[in-house]
């Protein structure tokens, strides 16, 4: 009783301390050692071997397995704000639809970029102005926009459409042997729940606040960077908000719509055909041998085809836009950079989750996760990863220390059961992007200050599009894949 006690000591301590500001890779450490500590009847250099042995060997991992990801993603996402291809789609897809449906136009606008691979961060800056200019023409209260932009950037383009680069849709591959199009259908219909139930509520509110006559409020709508004391706390989910001050030289001249968005369109495209047709018709035997591992190409192919496709993308984007890209050396090399603590942040999670995992406490722990839900392991991850996405504040961290401490025996337990491994990993994405966005999730942090609004204007619409209703979504995707599997 006393160690279950250390560890929701140090699980609690970790969430407060970084919530106020204390960056990850110090309190990380420090609290897996803490509840290394407070176990009783150990050696007293345990601590140091957990943190040598155990906590840098998980966190050393996650960064081989998923660095390239984040340093695609993060200079693909730099290239596109820099270009101006980001907001040249958003401006596209506002002035089709018009000022009249403007909580759809920002929507739309979020998701096609965010699915396409650009980070929220740089979504949000390049989206904020234009969707602030529509609501005050709307007469839609500013408070709306934060779930707006939530709705579209962090939702059902992060972890239940099929093909998506997030990396929340990336970390179950190597786990569970699957691709990024892991059960499409469920994925399309989980997303299509996400957005329709989002609609409703926004839409229902910016109604009732036309009907009392509130309109869009006195605001400044200069946009400003989040809380400097909550940088890493923002920087948790990969938004570096440093980015701000040294942003390369804007692009000169906008792309059209079609050029703006072939790389968006590249990804997706590219990521489909590698993993589908060109990577199982290669000769990948070669992997079998001790130099690369040994591994297997179901292994690896899905982090292959992610990288290849972002790859490809940049490329491309640069090429049909060397010319507005005035300062290209800077984009890449900040976007390179604002990919190095995002990924130190979560693989430090990843650590602590480990450390936590060697202590033998944790067969208490995992045992009373894996009852959950009846023999039903969708049910029991999707519980594991919901509450470590909610104490850590991360989708990705807490997916990816369940994944980490229990991954092997959730694949033996969906084998013995004849549960699919492709709802395994949908469970597994849209789980860790519904209790994660509770007040001290960093894209919540980030948006609000982006908005220039604070938790109490603004939280209780974000918690409805992007706790609540993935939550319901979850729930209807569970009972689908159990009663007709993957699909």
């Amino acid at each position: 009783m006393l160690d279950l006690i250390a560890v929701l000591l140090a699980l609690g301590l970790l969430m407060y301390l970084a919530f106020r500001g204390i960056s990850l890779l110090i309190l990380a450490p420090v609290m897996a050692m803490l509840a290394v500590a407070l176990t009783g009847g150990l050696p007293p250099l345990v601590p140091l071997a957990a943190y040598t042995q155990v906590f840098m060997g998980a966190t050393g991992g996650f960064i081989v397995a998923f660095f390239p990801l984040f340093l695609l993603g993060a200079v693909f996402g730099k290239l596109m704000d820099d270009s101006g291809a980001a907001r040249a789609i958003a401006q596209a897809v506002i002035t089709k639809l018009g000022p009249n449906r403007a909580i759809l136009a920002v929507v739309l606008c979020c998701a096609v970029l965010t699915y396409g691979g650009v980070s929220l961060f740089v979504v949000a800056f390049a989206i904020f102005p234009i969707a602030a200019a529509l609501f005050r023409g709307a007469a839609i209260p500013k408070r709306l926009i934060p779930g707006t932009l939530a709705l579209g950037a962090f939702t059902f383009t992060m972890s239940a459409l099929p093909g998506t680069p997030a990396i929340q849709n990336a970390i179950p591959m190597p786990f569970f042997g699957t691709t990024a199009f892991a059960a499409p259908g469920l994925g399309i219909i989980t997303a299509a729940i996400m957005f329709g139930l989002g609609m409703m509520w926004l839409n229902r509110r910016a109604a009732a606040a036309r009907a009392a006559g509130e309109g869009y409020g006195a605001h400044s709508d200069a946009v400003s960077a989040p809380d400097p004391e909550r940088r890493e706390v923002a920087a948790l989910e990969g938004f570096d908000t440093q980015e701000i001050e040294t942003a390369a030289p804007p692009a000169r001249t906008q792309p059209g719509f079609a050029l703006a968005v072939t790389p968006v369109v590249l990804v997706i495209a590219v990521n489909f055909l590698v993993v589908e047709f060109l990577l199982p018709a290669a000769d990948t035997s070669w992997l079998e041998s001790e130099e690369f591992g040994p591994t297997t190409l179901e292994a690896v192919r899905g982090v292959w085809s992610i990288i290849i496709a972002l790859t490809v993308a940049i490329l491309v984007l640069i090429a049909t836009n060397f010319k507005r890209l005035t300062g290209l050396k800077h984009s890449v090399g900040s976007g390179a950079e604002a990919s190095v603590l995002p990924i130190f942040n979560t693989a430090s999670l990843v650590g602590f989750g480990a450390v936590i995992a060697a202590l033998p406490v944790f067969t208490v722990i995992s045992n009373a996760l894996l009852e959950i839900g009846g023999g039903n392991p969708l049910i029991s991850l999707a519980v594991a990863v919901n509450v470590l996405s909610a104490i850590t504040g991360s989708a990705s961290g807490g997916m990816s220390i369940a994944l980490d401490a229990l991954g092997p025996t959730y694949v033996r337990i969906a084998q013995e059961t004849g549960t699919s491994l492709q709802a395994m990993h949908r469970v597994t994405a849209v789980s860790s992007g519904a209790l994660d966005a509770l007040p001290h999730n960093g894209a919540v942090i980030t948006v609000l200050g982006i908005c220039k609004l604070t938790h109490r204007d603004a939280y209780f619409d974000i918690f409805m599009v992007a706790v609540v209703f993935p939550m319901i979504a979850l729930v209807i995707l569970i009972s689908l894949a159990t009663l007709f599997g993957a699909f």
